[in-house]
């Protein structure tokens, strides 16, 4: 699912000297500082201790973070930035693109995501479709007794978006669609991607207890899904290597439990580790018997690594088998004069146990954005990735390839740029394009010719980004002044 990013609990890495770090959301949310004018409307407001601003029952406002507070707790705080997708954390100053607003006791948000364009993959085997990625997320927290509620979901109207079978992607493989697998192709996300509810219990001033639920969610298993990333915020192609990373991402039953000291995060699961099936509007029921546990740490506001490892049972519809998947993943936020820069670099390595896979595959991602003069981007994403579905059997005959599930070793290269075209208080619009090349065995050459090329041209739209100060039903609306829309 390419594009978005999304919230979690536990305690803010950057907050305070006190704050402990909670999980965060998966959104790029670089802050901004208030002007003159929103400084003297701010007068009056409760300040607290080391020069942190409440804003209400739930929000604070530390520097340049926006964050959420566990109970009562005057410095025990989630910062909004660092929440990842599920559990996961990301830098503590990742932008965030979301609509808010304080309604008595709730904090209310909105993130949407939308690419709508032309997919065009290159080579004897690539197709050109027009289409539309997308997918919605309301949240919300809410203090619930000594700790805070946080409700979630996401949703995606890609089944009816997204051509029969899926997006075209050159040597992306995964799911089914007809009892066949899915190749060169990347699936549709179901309708129902996450429905969550996760509590979050300050232990002290620096600790916190969290417990996660989610029908469907997302396990403690690998980095924040490829779409939640700020590193790939503006690219609109999933990963090859999604299925070695971080497909647990929609899993039809989760529950997590973890703690979080200061920089730390160490967290398990339990859930269905099965992969959603071709029925994309229904909701699945498989046992809850696949496992994982995570450790994460953030040693300051511009740096997080995970490091997970997961046993996933009945992975597959079509092969019977087990999975254990390890995954490691570095990410880097800087923001600056009007830019930000983020990069994740992630390994995945799935051990495969079954009557027809024994090995190991592995999946090299490294991607990065860099926004510059406030509404241009540019950004790359470097992927070396094992595929072992990529043949069927007639193809296979035609090489005189015995073995049912050969592997190659795959490179996609993909350098591309974006430009905000109508930015307001509540929406940003923008159009890009990129540009895709790729390394394989010779041996493929007559399926996926010489040197296909693939790109893409399409229109972004989301929310503007969050600002300091720009909680909306908090003491008023405490926002910074907008300018008018910007043109090109």
């Amino acid at each position: 699912m390419p594009g978005m990013q999304m919230p979690q609990a536990s305690p803010s890495v950057g907050a305070q000297p006190g704050a402990s770090p909670q999980s965060q959301m998966n959104m790029p949310m670089p802050g901004a500082r208030p002007s003159p004018g929103a400084m003297e409307r701010m007068k009056g407001m409760e300040n607290m201790p080391g020069g942190s601003m409440n804003m209400g029952p739930l929000v604070v406002m530390s520097g340049d973070v926006m964050s959420i507070r566990v109970g009562a707790s005057e410095t025990n705080l989630m910062d909004l930035g660092q929440m990842g997708s599920g559990t996961s954390w990301q830098p503590d100053t990742s932008p965030t693109y979301m609509m808010d607003k304080q309604a008595g006791n709730w904090l209310l948000m909105f993130h949407y995501n939308a690419v709508v364009g032309v997919n065009a993959q290159g080579g004897p085997r690539g197709v050109t479709k027009f289409e539309a990625a997308n997918w919605f997320m309301p949240m919300a927290f809410h203090k619930l007794g000594k700790g805070t509620l946080q409700l979630r979901g996401m949703f995606s109207f890609e089944p009816f978006t997204f051509a029969r079978g899926g997006s075209p992607l050159l040597f992306q493989t995964g799911e089914t669609f007809k009892s066949q697998p899915l190749v060169d192709r990347q699936h549709p996300h179901d309708l129902w991607m996450e429905l969550s509810a996760q509590y979050t219990l300050a232990l002290g001033e620096r600790g916190t207890w969290f417990t996660y639920f989610g029908y469907p969610g997302e396990p403690a298993l690998g980095p924040p899904a490829f779409m939640h990333r700020a590193s790939a915020s503006e690219n609109p192609s999933a990963t090859l290597s999604h299925h070695l990373q971080d497909s647990t991402h929609i899993s039809f039953g989760v529950f997590t439990t973890g703690f979080t000291y200061r920089w730390f995060k160490l967290e398990g699961s339990i859930f269905n580790g099965r992969e959603p099936d071709e029925n994309r509007y229904n909701f699945e029921a498989h046992p809850w018997n696949s496992r994982s546990l995570r450790l994460s740490f953030a040693p300051n506001r511009n740096w997080s690594m995970q490091i997970s490892h997961g046993f996933l049972r009945h992975v597959e519809a079509l092969e019977p088998g087990d999975v254990r998947r390890t995954t490691a993943s570095i990410s880097y936020n800087r923001p600056f004069n009007r830019g930000n820069w983020a990069t994740s670099i992630v390994w995945g390595r799935n051990h495969l146990n079954g009557p027809n896979k024994v090995g190991n595959l592995n999946g090299y991602t490294a991607e990065s954005t860099v926004t510059f003069l406030d509404k241009d981007y540019l950004y790359t994403r470097l992927e070396l990735v094992d595929k072992d579905d990529l043949l069927r059997a007639a193809e296979r005959a035609r090489l005189g390839i015995t073995q049912e599930h050969p592997s190659f070793r795959i490179g996609a290269y993909t350098f591309g740029g974006a430009r905000d075209i109508w930015n307001t208080d509540k929406i940003s619009m923008a159009i890009g394009s990129d540009m895709t090349l790729y390394s394989k065995p010779s041996l493929l050459d007559q399926f996926y010719g010489t040197h296909p090329v693939s790109w893409r041209l399409f229109l972004r739209i989301r929310p503007a980004k969050m600002q300091m100060g720009s909680v909306h039903g908090t003491h008023g609306n405490m926002g910074t002044p907008q300018p008018p829309p910007s043109n090109p």
